[in-house]
């Protein structure tokens, strides 16, 4: 009987432990990385106002469950040599650029000023993929605070971005969308026999080499209809992809883990030695293990960028 017991408290506490991890799965699905910029406050009323308004934004959106805010050192790590700067005059235009180097699917930005003794703040919410943009705006009263006013917009930005359902987020394309999307552009012409062959490795507190985006890279390769080859194969090939990739930590949130990777390529024809294309991607990605993370930022970085380098190969 007692055996009988415990193999049924057994059996609930695995069947428990398993839906949460399911269901922690699921979540790293729907969390989105967001990259708070500085609000413009050009009034001399409020000129001090701006980088504060978006310090409390930036805080109280990384309360949120399903968001991820990219942090502001690392804002100006990957912005600091580029001709954007970390201000509000980031637009549509730029969106995607800042997308591609930060991994953020969402910027926000916007502005502080005073129309009499009333302070108000105005939200402009870009999605990098879409270019799709939303405005928020909230009034002071007399006894509101900075931060409650920030808090009250935050709260807006994060129903724009999780709950609207014409959001400005890009539909997900899957694996199979993106191979019947470069087939598309392939259609009718001669392919080339390639090779590839990317460095990477995962920075953490051990070095770990990860071929997770050439893998991708040569997945999407074959099943676009290319010859591929190695050092072992009897042929040479005629164009080959080098280059390199690396993902790293980004931030950990309850049992979720973020990691951000890059992967740079250079296309060159084997005879010649004239380089075809040059091209680079970031990514970011979620899950519950770091190790996984880094690596599905890996692939999802080489699909992207193979959905532009592949058409550029074929004749």
């Amino acid at each position: 009987m007692n055996h009988n017991i415990m193999k049924h408290k057994f059996t609930l506490a695995l069947a428990a432990l398993l839906l949460a991890g399911g269901m922690a799965r699921a979540q790293t699905s729907n969390v989105l990385t967001v990259a708070v910029f500085d609000f413009e406050s050009k009034d001399e009323a409020v000129r001090d106002l701006g980088p504060k308004v978006s310090a409390l934004i930036n805080a109280s959106l990384s309360a949120e469950p399903q968001l991820i805010t990219v942090e502001r050192a690392e804002l100006e790590k990957v912005l600091g040599e580029q001709e954007l700067g970390l201000s509000g005059t980031v637009s549509e235009a730029s969106a995607a650029k800042v997308g591609n180097l930060t991994g953020a699917k969402v910027l926000v930005t916007g502005r502080v000023f005073k129309i009499e003794n009333s302070l108000t703040l105005v939200a402009k919410i870009i999605g990098t993929e879409t270019s799709r943009v939303y405005g928020e705006v909230v009034n002071g009263k007399p006894d509101a605070t900075l931060t409650d006013l920030a808090a009250e917009l935050a709260k807006k930005i994060a129903a724009d971005v999780t709950q609207k359902g014409d959001t400005p987020i890009a539909k997900v394309q899957t694996h199979d969308d993106r191979v019947a999307n470069i087939k598309k552009a392939l259609d009718g012409k001669k392919l080339p026999t390639i090779s590839v062959k990317i460095s990477e490795q995962h920075i953490g507190p051990f070095i770990i080499i990860d071929p997770a985006a050439q893998t991708e890279l040569s997945l999407l390769l074959q099943q676009c209809g290319f010859t591929l080859v190695d050092d072992n194969s009897d042929s040479k090939p005629d164009i080959e992809i080098t280059g390199e990739a690396l993902s790293e930590f980004g931030m950990r949130k309850g049992s979720l883990q973020s990691c951000r990777a890059r992967i740079e390529v250079k296309a060159r024809d084997r005879k010649s030695g004239d380089i075809l294309s040059v091209d680079r991607q970031t990514s970011v990605a979620v899950d519950l293990a770091e190790r996984i993370a880094a690596k599905t930022a890996l692939q999802n970085a080489a699909g992207d960028l193979a959905e532009r380098l592949l058409p550029k190969l074929a004749k």
